[in-house]
């Protein structure tokens, strides 16, 4: 299989040196980059700023803006058989990029944030095109309230397969735990331990699921 996978953080700037960012460190989609490469997949790691090295016998397209991410996600998509999206995206921007530095006068300052695009949404919308076979595709939800029942709603919302459901305390570590979440909300797999022993679990998941003819 030829999967893309989406990784780090995006930044949207406010001025030429400020950003709006998240404590993504890229470690999970690293690790399943890696995981898909030690599997025998083609793998095309479209990644936000991380201090990573891309994983050797991925394909590694660096990006920093969440628009930029669903440009070259798209891009990428449209050869893939399916994607794992790890990216913690920018929700949010600012409206307007100030040129150059804004200079502290002591004044308060008011930003006005507007959303920003759903690269999970658009890759979900494109699943069937042009393909007799849908492509397959999983996102990944950090949930800290109603946990489960917000997965399921990005779940049907974004047109995903299932989604991996972890929790704040993965953020930046070494270690998580999640959840693969089905179309019913039902947990149709658990794993805690290493990220990259989670993503080598989720491959391992995804090659049985695939082979199985992708059941419901």
């Amino acid at each position: 299989m030829r999967v893309l996978v989406t990784a780090g953080p995006t930044r949207e700037y406010l001025d030429d040196v400020r950003y709006l960012s998240n404590a993504s460190s890229g470690k999970m989609g690293y690790a399943v980059a890696a995981a898909l490469a030690a599997a025998g997949h083609e793998c095309v790691l479209v990644s936000g700023p991380v201090g990573l090295a891309p994983p050797p016998g991925c394909e590694f397209v660096p990006v920093e803006t969440t628009a930029q991410m669903r440009a070259a996600s798209e891009e990428a998509f449209a050869g893939c058989d399916g994607v794992i999206a790890a990216a913690a995206v920018c929700d949010y921007r600012p409206a307007v990029r100030v040129e150059g530095k804004i200079k502290k006068d002591g004044a308060p300052v008011s930003v006005e944030l507007i959303q920003t695009d759903d690269v999970l949404a658009a890759l979900g919308k494109r699943k069937a095109e042009g393909r007799q076979t849908p492509r397959w595709v999983i996102g990944f939800a950090l949930e800290a309230a109603n946990p489960r029942e917000n997965a399921l709603q990005k779940l049907r919302a974004k047109q995903c397969d299932r989604v991996v459901l972890n929790g704040p305390a993965s953020i930046g570590g070494d270690r998580t735990a999640a959840e693969l979440i089905g179309p019913s909300g039902e947990v149709v797999m658990h794993w805690e331990g290493s990220k990259p022993a989670v993503a080598g679990d989720l491959v391992d998941w995804i090659d049985a699921w695939v082979a199985a003819g992708r059941p419901a």
